[in-house]
């Protein structure tokens, strides 16, 4: 039975709480100036329930959940943590959509830079955490094919998998969730502040051009348009999930990210679709990028 119990027994408000109760052990929290400008969020249907939380931490500058519920339709996590240009940090990311069909998931520490051209970087925050990947990997195994552009922000320990919409699946998930996040607040205690502020600029950058990617390239944003008109939809990807967009920097998505710009200045929307595929974990036990071997 495929759907059994969705709408009714599926719910990321759990995640959500139980993440936030997990930072405040650790660090305070207090409500980051966004909360206020999002916390009610009216939408175009009825049976639909859209909770924004937003707060920052003395070494966070963004902590932020987004969770849709649609009563026995559809049942959405969005859930990241940003620390602040004074830390290296990875981004942690949680995105969950679950359909009656399936849930799709992608749950990582997103490098802040490049695992591939900074081995320094992957050496510092992922050769101890490959164990994480090892542990959840069979029972939430690779999603199948997916585009080099969806793999630009991963990291070797990412989780992307599609699952059929169970309760036992569903505690598997939160089981990962967890212990990706617990994993993520580890290395926020441990991080030691940068003073260099020619590193700080460089972590405000490599920042805002991660936000800057996610923002255009968000994969929620229709559903969004479709519950709260495309209006409210892009402030609530500028000013609420990617926050940070149009204030940690100037540079436009093309600007990083030329090879996207069309002989009109506009950004190429089918470009997603060229490049190479990989049907399975591009990574070694590792951590090092395998997955370019053979033609794209």
């Amino acid at each position: 039975m495929s759907g059994g119990g969705l709408g009714a027994g599926f719910s990321y408000q759990k995640f959500v709480h139980v993440a936030l109760e997990q930072t405040r052990i650790r660090t305070a929290l207090v409500p980051h100036p966004s909360q206020e400008k999002f916390k009610f969020i009216k939408t175009n249907e009825g049976n639909t329930v859209v909770n924004a939380l937003s707060f920052s931490a003395p070494k966070i500058r963004l902590l932020r959940s987004l969770t849709i519920e649609q009563k026995n339709s559809v049942q959405v996590l969005d859930f990241a943590a940003f620390s602040e240009p004074e830390y290296d940090l990875p981004i942690f990311c949680a995105n969950a959509f679950t359909s009656p069909a399936r849930s799709i998931v992608v749950l990582d520490l997103n490098p802040l830079y490049d695992t591939t051209e900074h081995e320094d970087y992957r050496e510092k925050y992922y050769r101890n955490l490959m164990p994480l990947v090892h542990k959840h990997s069979e029972l939430l195994p690779w999603g199948g094919k997916i585009t080099s552009e969806s793999l630009r922000f991963f990291s070797p320990i990412v989780i992307w998998t599609i699952l059929e919409p169970t309760e036992a699946n569903h505690q598997v998930l939160y089981s990962a969730f967890m212990d990706y996040y617990k994993a993520w607040l580890e290395l926020m205690d441990e991080a030691v502040q940068e003073t260099s502020i020619e590193k700080i600029d460089r972590n405000r950058e490599a920042q805002h051009k991660y936000l800057t990617w996610r923002a255009e390239k968000d994969p929620g944003y229709p559903l969004l348009k479709k519950l709260i008109g495309e209006c409210a939809a892009k402030d609530l990807v500028r000013g609420f999930l990617f926050e940070g967009v149009d204030s940690l920097g100037t540079k436009s998505f093309l600007e990083y990210f030329p090879e996207y710009a069309q002989e009109d200045g506009t950004v190429n929307k089918k470009r997603s679709m060229i490049g190479k595929s990989f049907e399975s974990r591009p990574w070694d036990a590792h951590g090092q990028f395998v997955g370019d071997a053979g033609d794209g």
